[in-house]
């Protein structure tokens, strides 16, 4: 079944454009449903499946699957294809190596630059942790996983760096894998209370506390991981749901 989406049907937009506006839209199908694992680290991505599946040619998936491979999601393999990124131990110690180094100085600068809608938006994001926090099962296991990593990306949006954004999103999205591939508990009531902290910090200018708090945290999330591996679902119903 043809995957529908507005954004694959501009008719009025140039060729180029067009293709490029589809490959995205296909990496956006693509991340999500490897960063909610409803993908399998090492899934083949067959670009002729994906093409029928959204409709398009095998150029325009090539272009999806090598943004992918730029963040860290997929691996391409000469004369094999592209396949799901399967994090190792010392990757996935390296991604949250990154985020203690780059985190601390997001927060600082964050710190000063909060406002209150800002804090709005922060509070909002709390309240649906706590909402997911209450729920069960795989889908609400997946939801708050990126909804945790939601919360990392405000800060950063808050902190006005797009440089460090963008890096955030790579970090966070990697992290997200990493979680839902070796996590024994995803974002745990513990991190939702962390976030709350760290916001608290925030909100009375402290950006030193707020990075300290912020590398406990990151050290919990990795505290947290397992290294066990399951298995997902196929490409056709992964995209599907």
């Amino acid at each position: 079944m043809t995957i529908a989406d507005p954004q694959l049907t501009q008719l009025n937009s140039p060729p180029a454009q067009a293709g490029e506006d589809r490959a995205m839209t296909i990496r956006d199908h693509l991340r999500d449903a490897i960063v909610d694992r409803r993908l399998a680290p090492g899934t083949k991505l067959s670009e002729a499946e994906v093409g029928t599946l959204f409709d398009v040619s095998r150029t325009v998936v090539r272009a999806a699957l090598q943004a992918l491979a730029f963040e860290g999601l997929v691996k391409s393999e000469r004369n094999r294809g592209a396949f799901v990124a399967n994090p190792s131990p010392e990757e996935a110690r390296q991604v949250f190596d990154s985020r203690r180094l780059i985190e601390p100085g997001i927060a600082r600068a964050a710190a000063g630059r909060l406002s209150p809608s800002d804090i709005a938006t922060f509070r909002k994001q709390l309240i649906e942790e706590s909402r997911l926090l209450a729920e069960r099962g795989s889908l609400a296991r997946r939801a708050e996983i990126r909804a945790s990593g939601d919360f990392h990306l405000l800060l950063a949006s808050v902190a006005g760096n797009v440089i460090l954004h963008r890096f955030m999103e790579e970090l966070v999205a990697r992290s997200s894998l990493v979680i839902a591939l070796y996590g024994n508990s995803g974002a745990s009531s513990c991190g939702h209370n962390e976030h709350a902290d760290i916001l608290a910090a925030l909100e009375s200018s402290d950006g030193e506390r707020a990075a300290q708090l912020l590398v406990t945290h990151i050290n919990h999330i990795e505290a947290d991981l397992d290294l066990r591996q399951n298995t997902g679902l196929p490409l056709r119903e992964a995209l599907s749901r």
